[in-house]
């Protein structure tokens, strides 16, 4: 160029610093020949983007003349680098204070953890007679949301509506989600129904406040909307969409949501592929969770951590332990949750010696701290194996106190070796920390019971009754197209109970004819043979298989969900029910998943 003028110079050097070549920018500032306000915020800006703070702060010292934009630029910059106290001392000693400057402390407050602060400031803001902005408005909502104040947030509301700014975006939004974490969810509709919006950003808070208000049948209504009126979704409905979908079980759902995203290549953004992952893992489909995995391109933690939970949460150890190898090879630190995930599939799979290992590593990790839950994973990894003594020297000698999940490990332990000495030096811990642990109770009345020590679990009982506490009722669903169907234990309330009850007897003569006997040790109760075995037949995942088998496509899977741990005696009939019937049964009950199929299960009959 013949003749560089002012502003071709600060072209360029914004354009450097944009473009991340910093520094080029500063050599061509250095050789500016004459250099004004903007010049030097420009440099300021570039320097405080790249954390490089002490740099800029020596440079807005030696600025010839500091208009209120250098002021805000600093101030900014501060608190993108993490320097508050530094931010609201130079905040304080500006001279001049524009709407950018009071935006800036609200919004640089509120994003530190310090949203009371970030109101105080507003508060202050108003008082001096500074007209806020649509992006004040939204930060100062935004605090009003991390901090619950309703009665705040509804005032500002007001003023929102009085100054026009209901119809902005982000305002809207801000006051959709404000709403949601104060729990006032009629008030959420109301925000949006001020104005047919077609932003993506006014859906998606809507459907992230059903979700977070578990609201998840409208959520999901929400997600299906935006696609009626033509609001493409991004990474974030999505994502919402998909726990809604998780929380509900709503597999159907989750994989019409799941095709969309494959549609609009979103299904390998680590948000989006992340939610995948739990959702199929948590709603039994381990195998989709890992082909959603694999489709993720740019794995993180979390990516990491949610197939290894979810392969320990089905009992696929050696696959937590391949996801683990890989993921070190990729160069990604483990955290406390890998180490909870990989302990727990060391459980689940049956590996005391790998568990020991994984457990000594961890305890030597310098940068993660052992927690109770890790502990606990111990705890039940020793009892798994057998090793109840070695287990309850570890929970005496931990140098944390154990808490209840410990004891009851412990306790739950004892159940499957029948070791009643350990078992009651273990529930008098857990009594002494809470006298109503119903838990406690049962699993203790369950080992006396197994021991045919009827006098105690009749004793266990009268305790309970004293002291009012009650034994959660085993429960167990399925979902059929959408809509949850949920029995109990000799349920005959279902209005399909008559075809559930033939089809149940029918099952009953097969298995018979493949040498099932009842475990009447299961039955907990101290009758007659006969009503053990009438207990046991019309246990509540029973019921919920045959009304699947009655309702679902002839060789599709049959996943039952179910509140408490499933007895041996019915992980013994279902076994047989799945060759029967030659059909994949997959059951999760409190401990993890079982998948049952051709007359055995995934668990190795080890849970």
């Amino acid at each position: 160029m013949p003749v560089k003028d002012l502003v071709m110079w600060n072209v360029m050097i914004k354009g450097c610093v944009d473009c991340g070549n910093l520094e080029m920018g500063l050599k061509l500032f250095d050789e500016m020949p004459e250099k004004n306000v903007i010049s030097w915020t420009t440099m300021i800006n570039g320097l405080l983007k790249y954390g490089m703070i002490e740099e800029a702060k020596g440079y807005f010292r030696e600025m010839p003349a500091r208009d209120t934009a250098a002021w805000n630029s600093m101030v900014h910059g501060l608190f993108s680098n993490g320097r508050v106290e530094e931010a609201i001392i130079l905040f304080e000693v500006m001279p001049i204070k524009n709407v950018i400057s009071w935006t800036t402390m609200v919004s640089g407050l509120d994003q530190h953890g310090r949203s009371n602060e970030a109101l105080s400031v507003f508060r202050n803001m108003v008082g001096t007679g500074v007209k806020p902005t649509s992006s004040t408005f939204s930060c100062a909502i935004t605090s009003c949301a991390n901090v619950g104040n309703l009665c705040l947030g509804s005032q500002v509301h007001g003023h929102v509506l009085k100054l026009g700014y209901v119809f902005d975006t982000y305002v809207t939004a801000s006051l959709i989600t404000f709403y949601a974490n104060c729990k006032q969810t009629e008030e959420c509709v109301k925000a949006f129904n001020e104005k047919l919006h077609q932003n993506v950003v006014v859906w998606t808070a809507l459907l992230t406040g059903c979700g977070a208000n578990a609201k998840h049948g409208d959520a999901l209504r929400v997600f299906g909307d935006m696609f009626r009126i033509k609001i493409v979704p991004n990474q974030s409905s999505f994502t919402s969409a998909l726990n809604s979908s998780r929380e509900i079980e709503a597999i159907d759902w989750g994989k019409g949501i799941h095709g969309a995203a494959i549609k609009l290549g979103l299904e390998i953004d680590p948000f989006v592929g992340n939610s995948l992952v739990v959702l199929y893992t948590k709603c039994g489909h381990i195998r989709d969770g890992v082909l959603a995995f694999k489709e993720i391109s740019d794995k993180n933690i979390v990516s990491w951590n949610s197939i290894i939970v979810g392969c320990a949460q089905h009992g696929c150890g050696e696959w937590a332990l391949a996801f683990f190898t890989q993921m070190a090879k990729a160069g990604v630190n483990p955290d406390e949750i890998t180490f909870t995930g990989l302990l727990t599939s060391c459980s689940h799979s049956g590996m005391l010696q790998k568990g020991k290992h994984f457990f000594e590593c961890l305890c030597r990790y310098a940068a993660i701290e052992v927690k109770l839950e890790h502990y606990a994973c111990m705890v039940d990894i020793l009892c798994r194996s057998g090793k109840l003594d070695e287990a309850e020297d570890l929970v005496e000698k931990m140098p944390i106190e154990a808490n209840l999940s410990i004891w009851l490990a412990l306790l739950s332990g004892c159940r499957a070796h029948s070791n009643l000495d350990v078992a009651e030096r273990a529930a008098k811990n857990i009594f002494l920390i809470d006298p109503h642990c119903s838990a406690a109770y049962v699993l203790l009345s369950n080992i006396y019971a197994f021991a045919g020590r009827y006098t105690d679990v009749a004793r266990i009982r009268r305790d309970m009754k004293k002291i009012g506490t009650l034994k959660q009722p085993g429960r167990s669903w399925v979902i059929q197209r959408g809509v949850k169907h949920s029995f109990v234990s000799c349920d005959k309330s279902h209005p399909s109970s008559e075809k559930i009850y033939n089809k149940l007897d029918w099952l009953g003569r097969k298995l018979k004819e493949h040498g099932y006997v009842s475990d009447q040790r299961y039955a907990l109760h101290d009758v007659e043979d006969e009503q053990k075995e009438a207990i046991l037949w019309y246990h509540s995942e029973r019921l919920a298989i045959c009304f699947a088998l009655i309702n679902s496509v002839e060789g599709s899977t049959i996943t039952v969900m179910k509140n408490l741990r499933t007895c041996g005696d019915c992980h013994s009939a279902i076994k047989l029910i799945a060759k029967i019937v030659g059909r994949e049964i997959v059951l999760r009950d409190s401990s993890r998943f079982h998948h049952f199929r051709d007359g055995f299960c995934s668990c190795g009959d080890y849970w």
